[in-house]
């Protein structure tokens, strides 16, 4: 076996054994409610991180105005709760737009 199979199948056995902690532990291990508030608020910001992040850069640099406009636009719809599809196209839509406009 050479090392590419190796570390493959090490991340396929730590996968798995993440993904079955859940279903082990469940009955076993309570977490106090402030734990519980912190897990979840972090994971907000991860999501909003993440966000920023594809939203206002590309190559290091800043993506221009048109992509952030595009996704303040779906993230609206989204709190509108619009289809998921308006969303999709809404965002994608005004992006096009802006660009063809002229707006980078």
């Amino acid at each position: 076996m050479n090392a590419t199979a190796a570390v493959i199948l090490a991340l396929a056995v730590g996968t798995y054994a993440f993904r079955l902690v859940g279903p082990v532990l469940h009955g076993r291990v309570e977490l106090p409610p402030r734990v519980q508030e912190l897990l979840s608020a972090g994971a907000v910001v991860l999501l909003v991180a993440l966000l920023a992040t594809g939203a206002l850069t590309e190559g290091g640099g800043f993506a221009g105005w048109a992509r952030p406009a595009g996704v303040l636009v779906g993230a609206v719809l989204a709190w509108r709760r619009a289809p998921f599809v308006v969303v999709v196209l809404g965002a994608a839509a005004v992006t096009a737009v802006l660009r063809s406009a002229g707006v980078a």
